[in-house]
């Protein structure tokens, strides 16, 4: 159980310092990004973020406790 504490503060910690460097538009986002600028780019990229959070969230905490209820 330790080892799984770790390795998800480890995770959680990575990502919070690499959240510039994530990319999450699909090709059409992209492109209408780059037409506007560089800082509505940046905005659209951490609003696809914040919105994609809850649902991985949800299925992490599912996955976790149906993992946990087969063991």
């Amino acid at each position: 159980m330790k080892k799984w504490i770790s390795i998800l503060l480890l995770t959680a910690t990575y990502s919070l310092f690499t959240i510039d460097h994530l990319q999450a538009q699909c090709s059409i986002c992209t492109r209408t990004a780059q037409q506007q600028g560089e800082r509505p780019a940046k905005a659209l990229n951490a609003g696809i973020i914040y919105l994609a959070l809850m649902p991985i969230t949800i299925c992490s905490v599912i996955g976790y406790r149906w993992w946990k209820s087969n063991r």
